[in-house]
């Protein structure tokens, strides 16, 4: 193919592949709003009635973990900083360990339907309302990101529609959420996440056919010094080494994958311990696919474009449209193929967009509606779930077009999502394995988290830091025939979707820029954590923590580490209460009964020293 010719554009059947991808998923919703068991009650809406199996739920955690910024903007990372980002692999390992073995065993023995019932059982209703409040406003607020970001992109280098992108992404997803419920989610994920596969492989295999084989795509990455996996610098101010990935991903995704409502949500909806562990592992297995696909383009974008860089060369004007640049570059002769790629990424930001609308309808209507609303009918919660879903749909859409006001604050919204989820996750984390820890020492270290995360997150935002502590890589430009003298593609809005903020501060550079702003992006959640850990222990110790007498099924015992090696023994697994029949299928889920369990009974929250 003769680079000097131009790239493609969208043609009718890539319109038919992307509206094909979104008719299937709202026949997904359909069928699980009309066919089977209907949405009864308000479990079954928000938890598919608790008989989820390990498969399906596996890949719709990788799916909704996956958004369209992964789609688009890890092949753009690696091209631009190199393929150490692949030790996210180590990482993801990490994560699902210890998401697996200790938080899952607390809150599904609970049989809960919003993690934030967690922290009243545990500390108080003050502390549940801050918790439920702070993963509102954070998950509507990502959403909105992850469905202008990729429209965006795609718009500028496609001329696909922007607002019809947004309009129709948001209504698709309200649509099967709203209809389908849980049940919708997952099985619409399952799908998308094959989409999702498709496209990345058909890039692939166009790539490696283009530039000679794998061999030589790995050969160019070798010669622009793309092969950095091992960097073991100490230095917490470079963005990229080993130890911030290992150490500081750890942190930052266990904030997505242990306590994070959309996520949890999805395990303990699983018919059995067992599965919802199985479920987690299985998805380790997706995620390894789609990083080692991601990075693979991310090499193959180098190795088309190592001696003529579209972005400095001004045929994109921001590195996250250099994946969809490639995409019509190399599949133009192929029709409906970029069409298929356009709905990899949809289908990325459908599965996080709808399990966000999933789990924020299940937090409002268990932490907000019910609490305050005792005499509402299972039918009548039914009814306000799927209204919630709606709600926060048109929410959802709302906040995009508010999000292509911001400009470059995108990326500050971005990481404000690592801002807010390390305080979180060190408040669960107090009351899972800290004994001692009260409601006092809970909302002191919550509050100090913040503030620590949000300090050091702002500045970041403000202050950049230089080039010497994030590393790009050189781009070249020296085999660029500019004699050509096609489309342009640079356009007057930026895209502000990189992973470096936004730049061109002329300041006099202080050391506190040059040291506590810069630190790596990756440590914003691990200091969010380790605060809210801190400040809770010492806080709890100060106010008389160790005389409260705690009821020990709200901690991770003994016995939920030896679980697994009862099940190896095929023993029968009895939970420490037993007001649950086990059902046709297996299930020992202690939240799935016909009679709906309520904890919202005085003596469920008599633990814990209260405000």
């Amino acid at each position: 193919m003769d680079p000097s010719r131009g790239i493609g554009t969208f043609v009718v059947w890539d319109y038919v592949v992307f509206a094909g991808m979104l008719l299937i998923s709202a026949a997904i919703g359909i069928y699980y709003a009309f066919a089977g068991d209907k949405q009864q009650t308000s479990k079954d809406f928000l938890m598919g009635g608790r008989r989820m199996s390990a498969v399906p739920v596996a890949l719709s955690l990788t799916a909704s973990f996956m958004s369209a910024v992964t789609v688009l903007g890890t092949p753009t990372e690696v091209y631009r900083f190199g393929a150490i980002f692949s030790l996210f692999g180590i990482t993801y390992l990490l994560v699902v360990v210890i998401s697996a073995e200790i938080f899952l065993p607390v809150f599904y023995k609970l049989g809960i339907t919003s993690t934030y019932e967690y922290l009243e059982l545990r500390f108080n209703k003050y502390v549940r309302l801050c918790g439920t409040i702070v993963y509102i406003i954070q998950t509507v607020l990502y959403t909105g990101i992850v469905i202008y970001a990729p429209a965006l992109a795609l718009n500028q280098v496609t001329g696909f529609d922007l607002w019809g992108a947004v309009v129709a992404t948001g209504v698709v997803c309200t649509f099967y959420c709203t209809l389908g419920g849980l049940k919708a989610v997952v099985w619409t994920d399952v799908f998308q996440v094959g989409i999702m596969l498709a496209g990345f492989v058909s890039v692939l295999i166009q790539a490696s056919v283009i530039q000679g084989g794998i061999g030589t795509i790995i050969n160019d990455a070798r010669n622009g010094g793309r092969l950095n996996f091992w960097n073991f610098n100490p230095n917490p101010l470079q963005r990229h080494t080993f130890w911030t990935i290992i150490l500081g991903g750890t942190f930052t995704w266990t904030s997505l994958y242990g306590v994070n409502q959309s996520q949890v949500q999805r395990y303990i909806s699983c018919k059995s311990r067992f599965q919802a562990k199985l479920s987690l592992y299985i998805n380790l297995v997706g995620l390894w696919v789609i990083l080692v696909c991601a990075v693979l383009c991310g090499l193959a974008l180098y190795s088309r474009y190592h001696d003529c860089d579209p972005w400095t060369n001004n045929k994109v004007s921001a590195p996250d449209q250099l994946m969809p640049y490639l995409v019509l570059d190399i599949l133009q002769d192929y029709p409906g193929l970029p069409g298929l790629f356009v709905a990899c990424a949809y289908s990325g930001t459908l599965s996080t967009v709808s399990s966000s609308i999933n789990a924020l309808a299940a937090v409002t209507v268990e932490d907000l509606v019910k609490p305050n609303f005792r005499s509402l009918s299972e039918r009548s919660l039914s009814w306000i779930s799927q209204g919630m879903s709606v709600l926060f749909g048109a929410l959802c859409i709302g906040m995009a077009a508010l999000a292509s006001l911001m400009g470059a604050l995108l990326q500050a919204a971005l990481s404000i999502i690592g801002m807010i989820g390390g305080p979180l996750l060190g408040l669960f984390s107090l009351g899972i394995l800290v004994p001692f820890a009260n409601s006092i020492g809970a909302l002191i270290g919550l509050l100090a988290g913040f503030a620590a995360s949000f300090w050091v997150g702002i500045g970041a935002q403000l202050y950049p830091p230089l080039p010497e502590r994030t590393m790009p890589l050189s781009l070249e430009t020296y085999g660029c025939n500019n004699t050509y003298n096609g489309s342009n593609w640079m356009t007057t809005t930026a895209m502000p979707f990189s992973t470096t903020a936004f730049q061109g501060h002329n300041v006099e550079r202080t050391p506190l820029m040059d040291n506590w702003y810069s630190l790596s992006y990756l440590y914003f959640s691990t200091l969010g954590t380790l605060v809210t850990l801190f400040v809770g222990i010492l806080v709890s110790l100060s106010t008389g923590g160790r005389k409260q007498n705690l009821d020990r099924k709200f901690l991770l015992t003994k016995e939920d580490i030896l679980f697994n090696f009862d099940n190896f023994k095929k023993k029968e697994q009895v939970l420490s209460y037993k007001s649950h029949p086990v059902e046709e299928g297996g299930t020992d889920n202690p939240a799935f009964n016909h009679i709906e369990m309520n904890f919202t009974d005085p003596s469920g929250r008599t633990s814990g020293t209260h405000l």
